[in-house]
């Protein structure tokens, strides 16, 4: 099995060590993510700069994403590690090396995150000092089983003790990937992400492209029990996003939009829209498990305004 150690500071780690939150960002301030492939589900472990070089604790990896400051932080707030907007652009302007007026920053989106009291922290003595990224274990060694070993050993919540077993008889398969996502319990902000990649940042309806209007929306909503779930999720331009959640655009089982005569009724215009009524989605995720559920579809048609 592999993990994952990712180095960050000190402040961001006692911020978030203080709050049980259900999701973190681990940003850094390139949008280039520091490994190659990391499954989801994969154990992203914190490990603090010099001086301290331990391991104070983790999450579990779903997905790296590129995104501008402002809409990392719509998604996450203080999940980013800090209180305010204004702190979390002081600390990556300060790391950052790009343009002053472009802000993008790598997103790291981690769920069940896990922190260990101090005098629980595994100590790394003999860490690089030239990694200042992170590097991957792997249990097949000495090293990444010790590690893992003392890692577990230190872990006491049941809900992640549950998370990272080994898989029950009827779900099969391996523990990460799409079966990680599909168990997982995610987040908003791990929804946001999740669908907007999905989506490859396109709206599902439109295929619109300019990422400061699109948005992740739920097809059932979540206040009636729709999960964050990718496949109860579309990305969408902003206008449709309102109109989708007021029960005036909605998508069939067979994936075409439909669009309510109500609109024209009440105000008079539409054009922009009914010229996509019965059109196929612009765009739809490529793997099936992330495509919208027909079962949330149908909930859905059947609050449609026709």
């Amino acid at each position: 099995m592999k993990l994952w150690a990712g180095v960050t500071d000190f402040d961001w780690y006692t911020f978030l060590s203080e709050r049980r939150f259900d999701e973190v960002n681990f940003w850094q301030p390139s949008g280039v993510a520091p490994f190659t492939t990391l499954p989801a589900g994969t154990p992203f472990l914190f490990k603090l700069k010099a001086p301290h070089n331990a391991i104070a604790g983790g999450g579990y990896f779903v997905s790296f994403s590129k995104l501008p400051l402002n809409m990392a932080w719509e998604a996450f707030g203080e999940k980013n590690g800090a209180a305010t907007y204004e702190e979390v652009e002081k600390r990556i302007r300060r790391l950052s090396t790009g343009p002053r007026e472009v802000l993008e920053i790598g997103c790291s989106v981690l769920v069940q995150p896990f922190f260990f009291e101090r005098k629980d922290w595994i100590p790394l003595p003999n860490w690089a000092p030239n990694i200042v990224k992170g590097q991957t274990y792997d249990t097949e060694t000495a090293a990444g089983a010790e590690l893992w070993n003392a890692v577990q050993q230190r872990i006491q919540d049941k809900a992640i003790q549950d998370l990272v077993a080994e898989p029950a008889a009827e779900y099969g398969g391996p523990r990460y990937g799409e079966l990680f996502l599909t168990r997982a319990r995610l987040g908003q902000g791990s929804f946001q992400i999740l669908v907007g990649e999905a989506y490859q940042k396109r709206c599902a309806i439109t295929g619109e492209s300019t990422l400061p209007v699109l948005e992740a929306a739920h097809i059932k909503s979540y206040s009636s029990g729709g999960p964050h779930r990718i496949s109860n999720g579309m990305l969408l331009r902003s206008d449709f996003h309102k109109l989708f959640d007021a029960g005036l655009v909605t998508v069939t089982p067979e994936l075409r939009v439909r669009v309510s005569d109500r609109i024209k009724e009440q105000w008079y215009n539409g054009k922009a829209y009914y010229r996509l009524h019965d059109q196929p989605l612009a765009v739809i995720p490529k793997l099936d498990s992330q495509r919208p559920d027909a079962e949330y579809l149908r909930w859905h048609n059947e609050r449609f305004v026709g």
